[in-house]
């Protein structure tokens, strides 16, 4: 029997008999962490000799049952992919498999590579798909008890884009029995939805939510309805549910043929999102971000003529070679000590807004926040381009106050909103799913709908009286204590804050209290870098008597 393995820059090994051979996982010492694409090709050469290197030295690579040698040989192919799967390395594959044969493989060599990986790799989160029969869902499953995970993420697929279910009785009644009730979240798109609840039409957002709390029942800690073929919608609304509070994620519909693949990778995505240890809700929402951030950039490709196409799922890493700048994740510590310009009072000073950012850089501001209300839109433009080259150089995130077509012009690293600007879920739309996005609350309802909607952090206050802001109503220390309690986000604190009064804001007891926003307190000042210091002083000591 001939193997062919086969990827475009690596090599792989034969897939061994199941029924003759066994696996040496001592190999798998060779392994490479590849931490950035810009090693990849290093890593997967390194990676090749090394393990070469080690089976000339060690010829027990491929071993019987009874301990003796066995030669089998094995073919590499080095090629490009061709998507009609007539040449390249899809030809290749067919071919060797042709003049050798190919063996089903069968359920008790399941259990053994899922055995392999889980004892030696302690993967965190296991995701599904297509699941072919019983005894491999009851396999995974046993296997799951032998070796738990953080999470186990369940994308139903039992339904074909033409509508035919892949999956029969038998597999169903596994699926709500078993698989589910150890799933932490289950992804059903409407069909499959419809399917786990024996034939269920599923046509409007009430009817999803109905569903979210059926399949709930069914055992899974969470639920995702996918509503992307919802046609009384022209939004693509997906809900979440998480056995308490019903979630309804919207966002634009991308117009497009190319969504071949979206409900894999949206699970996927939800995967690597919880390996990186973040919450359930937090991880869908970046999820479905990617989503139609990917499905945007790919939404005029053609490949092919049938009802769909496939997308690009690397669109970030493409548009990364075009920017040298790579935006890093957004740290809740960013907010520590958030610095918001003003135009007037750099000009009472007689300091530009440049000189301003950069001695609030210098004093240990954390985040910079470009607030110019009275500036004419090239004006502005012109001085966040230069702001921006200035906290970039520090390693500070420079975010717009409102102007989302400033922050987009420049690219900045995000933007500041409030309650009376463009809605959020809008900005989070225009803006993607990377850029930092910063909202206004006073109320904890208000804190709720950020959340919902796809911001990073709010910003709750007036704290106290302040003179930047006419008519702004104060919420007092209690209020910023209710709105940070109920919110989900990281809070910074903001209005009426310096010397005199943040480190009784800081000690408030709210975890997720992160900072405090300034204005006058740094750049109604005679010297932004002295007062800067100052108040990055009185934070640190309020910081550390709360630890």
């Amino acid at each position: 029997m001939v193997y062919c393995s086969s990827q475009l820059l690596s090599t792989s090994f034969p897939l061994l008999n199941p029924k003759t051979l066994k696996f040496d996982a001592k190999y798998s010492k060779n392994w490479l962490p590849l931490q950035s694409t810009e090693g990849l090709v290093k890593g997967l050469y390194q990676t090749r000799v090394l393990n070469l290197r080690a089976m000339q030295e060690d010829k027990a690579s491929a071993v019987t049952s009874d301990g003796s040698e066995l030669r089998v040989p094995h073919v590499l192919t080095v090629a490009g992919s061709d998507s009609g799967a007539g040449a390249g390395i899809q030809a290749d594959l067919k071919t060797c498999a042709a003049r050798g044969g190919v063996e089903v493989v069968p359920e008790d060599f399941v259990a053994e590579q899922l055995k392999s990986v889980l004892s030696d790799m302690r993967a965190d989160v296991v995701k599904t798909g297509m699941l072919p029969s019983t005894g491999i869902v009851k396999i995974l499953l046993h296997s799951l008890k032998e070796f738990p995970v953080r999470a186990l993420v369940v994308d139903p697929v039992m339904v074909s884009t033409s509508g035919d279910v892949l999956a029969g009785p038998s597999i169903l009644a596994t699926f709500r029995e078993e698989l589910l009730p150890m799933a932490d979240i289950v992804t059903p798109n409407l069909r499959e939805a419809s399917v786990l609840l024996g034939g269920v039409q599923l046509e409007t957002v009430a009817n999803m939510r109905s569903a979210a709390k059926s399949i709930h029942d069914m055992g899974p800690r969470n639920v995702l309805v996918k509503g992307g073929d919802l046609p009384a919608s022209s939004d693509a609304v997906d809900i979440f549910f998480d056995g308490q509070d019903f979630y309804e994620l919207r966002s634009s519909r991308v117009k497009t043929r190319n969504t071949h693949g979206t409900g894999c990778t949206l699970a996927s995505c939800i995967a690597a999102e919880l390996a990186k240890g973040h919450p359930m809700l937090s991880a869908v929402k970046v999820a479905k971000r990617y989503i139609e951030t990917a499905l945007d950039y790919s939404k005029d490709i053609v490949i092919g003529s049938g009802l769909q196409g496939p997308f690009d799922h690397l669109s970030k890493l493409k548009r990364n070679v075009h920017n040298a700048y790579v935006q890093r994740a957004f740290d809740s510590g960013d907010l520590f000590l958030y610095a918001v310009t003003d135009s007037g009072m750099n000009k009472k000073w007689g300091r530009s807004i440049t000189d301003a950012v950069k001695a609030a850089l210098e004093g240990g501001a954390t985040i910079v926040q470009l607030r110019e209300k009275d500036a004419e839109t090239r004006d502005f433009l012109e001085a966040a381009k230069a702001c921006l080259e200035i906290c970039r150089s520090k390693g500070v995130p420079l975010l717009i106050n409102d102007r989302v077509d400033v922050a987009l012009a420049c690219d900045a690293d995000g933007v500041h909103v409030g309650q009376s600007d463009m809605p959020t879920n809008v900005v989070r739309s225009l803006l993607g799913p990377e850029k930092i996005i910063g909202v206004s609350c006073k109320t904890p309802q208000q804190a709720q709908q950020a959340w919902i909607d796809g911001a990073d952090y709010i910003g709750s206050g007036g704290v106290y009286p302040t003179n930047t802001k006419a008519n702004n109503r104060t919420i007092g220390i209690d209020g910023l204590k209710t709105v940070s309690l109920a919110s989900k986000l990281p809070v910074v604190a903001i209005g009426g804050i310096g010397l005199s009064n943040a480190q009784s804001v800081m000690e408030t007891g709210v975890p997720n209290l992160k900072g405090v926003a300034v204005v006058s307190a740094l750049f109604d000042q005679e010297c932004v870098l002295t007062e800067t210091k100052k108040l990055h002083a009185v934070l640190m000591e309020a910081a550390s008597r709360v630890k």
